[in-house]
This record gives structure tokens, sequence and C-alpha cells, in this order.
């Protein structure tokens, strides 16, 4: 099994090495991800400046590919240009920080995953709910039973695996839930600050509106402390408002039978 890995930490993370080591248990990992940092960059890609690929090493030994790109961006690099055959999977993270509910949309760690689903290739983003995460090995546990349930199942194609893992001890996960994507979200400002020299600039911060109640959306169940495993799918089609304007009366076709 061949499996390629990224993340939006950046290659350097300690969360892509806990991925990396878990998944070359049972696989051979080709690590492609970001030179720098590239969390909420969402699925943007590099169209305006070249990207440039070296190798990357830890500890004197070869570990991956570094990009100077986003993790879609690495993500097609890795399967067109690094990796001799398609991989069987691509998993992304382990991401610092959660990613649930409407935040998913801004997530580089979901659009690594959501882009490998574009290109046909069952994929799984892993998170850890915390920014400075303290526990990694419950949630390279986690992926690594994922990839082997995917591998033995399958995934319908342009569906992805997105999971948030409690930053806890295996011993203090209360269990794990298949959830849904819930409708929470946050609600950001942006605080104005004045640097040493005087001058005004500005600082994103908020705080999350939780609206979602029932354990079985993804926000709930990691706040109480549930492993959340969401199956995301990039058809972003309202079909219940699709039906509804067709009642409109809006659509008009100057050509009756077109070809």
């Amino acid at each position: 099994m061949k499996i390629l890995v990224t993340n939006d930490d950046g290659i350097d993370s300690v969360g892509i090495e806990a991925l990396q080591k878990s998944l070359s248990e049972i696989a051979e990992v080709t690590v492609v991800a970001p030179r720098q940092e590239q969390s909420a960059v969402g699925h943007g890609i590099t169209m305006q400046i070249p990207l440039r690929v070296t190798e990357y090493y830890k500890n004197g030994s070869f570990f991956g590919y570094a990009v100077d790109g986003t993790p879609a961006d690495c993500i097609k690099m890795g399967i067109r240009n690094i990796m001799k055959e398609t991989p069987d999977l691509v998993v992304s993270g382990i991401n610092h920080g959660s990613n649930t509910a409407i935040n998913i949309i801004y997530s580089g760690t979901v659009s690594g995953a959501r882009e490998a689903a574009i290109m046909d290739v069952p994929s799984i983003a892993v998170s850890v709910t915390n920014h400075k995460p303290k526990e990694f090995s419950y949630a390279a546990e986690i992926s690594k039973m994922l990839s082997l349930k995917i591998i033995e199942h399958g995934l319908a194609l342009g569906t992805l695996l997105n999971v948030n893992v409690p930053d806890l001890p295996e011993n203090k996960i209360a269990g794990i839930l298949i959830t849904k994507q819930g409708k929470s979200k946050w609600d950001d400002t942006y605080e104005k600050r004045t640097d040493p020299y005087g001058k005004d600039y500005y600082w994103l911060t908020g705080s999350m509106m939780e609206v979602d109640t029932e354990l079985d959306y993804d926000q709930v169940a990691i706040k109480n402390n549930f492993v959340a495993i969401t199956p995301i799918q990039f058809d972003l089609t309202d079909y219940e408002t699709f039906e509804k304007l067709k009642k409109w009366n809006i659509e008009k076709r100057k050509n009756e039978n077109p070809k």
C-alpha cells in the first residue's frame, strides 16, 4: 500500500512526524508538505509564482519533500510529479487544532484531503483538538485504523473522512462516533492594536458560536471527548433549494433542443 501524507502546519510539525511514523507501519509513505505553515489557506492553489520542491531531512534522515505552496499544491505535486504511481490513499494531518463545522471551509488540512478526493484518491483529514497538542499517539492510531478500513471497504468517489480527535490520552477518550458536519462557526472580528512605533494594525480574533446541541454533530462530539469521524464531499449544491428554484419560473431557454 502506498500513502501520500501532507498537512497545513508545515513539514517540520510534530503532527506530521507522528502520522508518518504510524502509517509507515502499514504502508510505503511519501511525505509532500508545505515548507512553511499554511493554516487557514483553504483550498488555495499557486498560480502566479513558481513552485519549488526540495528534499527535507529530519535528524539527518530523509523525511519527505517540502513545497513552497499550499496543501492542495502538495497533493497535486505529489500525485502528478513526485510519486511514480498514484497512491492508494492520502492522509492530511495531524493538524494542530480542530477542524469542525463550518470552519472546515477554511482548513488547509481538510483541503489537502479534498484535493485528493477531487483527483479520485480516497483521503482522510486528521486533527487534534488543541493548537498546542500534547497527545498525538491516539490520533496516529486512529489514522492507521481508518487507512486499513478504507482499503478494505473503499470510499465513494468525491467523499473524504474528516477526523477530529480530542487532545487526550486514549484511556480518557469517551469513544468514536460517526458524525455530521455541524453549523457552528466563528464570530470573527479584527482587533485594533498599536505597534511599538505608534502605528495601528489589526489582528484576527473571535469566539466560537456553537449552535449544534446533539452528539451526532462533530463539534458537540469532540466537546464530549469523542473522536468525530465525518464523511464530507465537495459537491456544494443545495438540492432542496435547487428544487424550489425550479418553481420560481425564472429559467429561459432560447433553444428548446440544445445540443
